[in-house]
């Protein structure tokens, strides 16, 4: 395992984040990338100068998905930052990760909709924090919203960092 690894937490925080908010922070991008640049550098500069380059590849072509508007910014941010602590070779199968996490999500929130009242019996409004983004939860569910694609990336970023890649 890592160093690398030693940032789960704030990667489990993420995918909370996008679950409750649909927005991922700058800032966790901003430290997964510092992090990843640390560690390439320290294993020494041409390590960090082809994670540098893929990355800005994974960047590129994500951006495209962003265009299309199937992926929102801050996956984009937070997949290329995760990118830059990985070897290159592990890039792929992070994007591989990532994506069957997605299927999987996208499946779960597919069977969701098809399960949950299209109208509740009556709205609930007591509860705490967790209740409240649960209730949220649901609503968007029924609608059809977007997903939570950060908790894919958290998933497949988490499977890569605990491989040490």
């Amino acid at each position: 395992m890592s160093f690398f690894a030693c940032l789960l937490p704030l990667l489990a925080l993420v995918a909370w984040r996008d679950i409750a908010t649909r927005t991922i922070p700058d800032a966790a991008s901003v430290v997964f990338a510092l992090v990843g640049i640390a560690i390439r550098l320290w294993i020494g500069p041409q390590a960090l100068l082809l994670s540098l380059l893929s990355a800005a590849l994974l960047f590129g072509i994500l951006l495209f998905f962003f265009a299309r508007g199937a992926l929102g910014g801050g996956d984009v941010k937070l997949m290329s930052a995760l990118a830059l602590g990985m070897a290159p070779a592990a890039i792929w199968d992070f994007l591989v990760l990532t994506a069957a996490a997605g299927g999987v999500l996208g499946l779960t929130y597919l069977a969701l909709s098809r399960l949950l009242p299209a109208h509740p019996a009556r709205p609930a409004t007591a509860g705490g924090l967790l209740a409240r983004i649960g209730r949220v939860e649901a609503w968007r569910i029924r609608r059809r919203g977007p997903l939570p694609y950060g908790v894919a990336i958290a998933f497949g970023g988490a499977m890569i960092l605990l491989r040490g890649a």
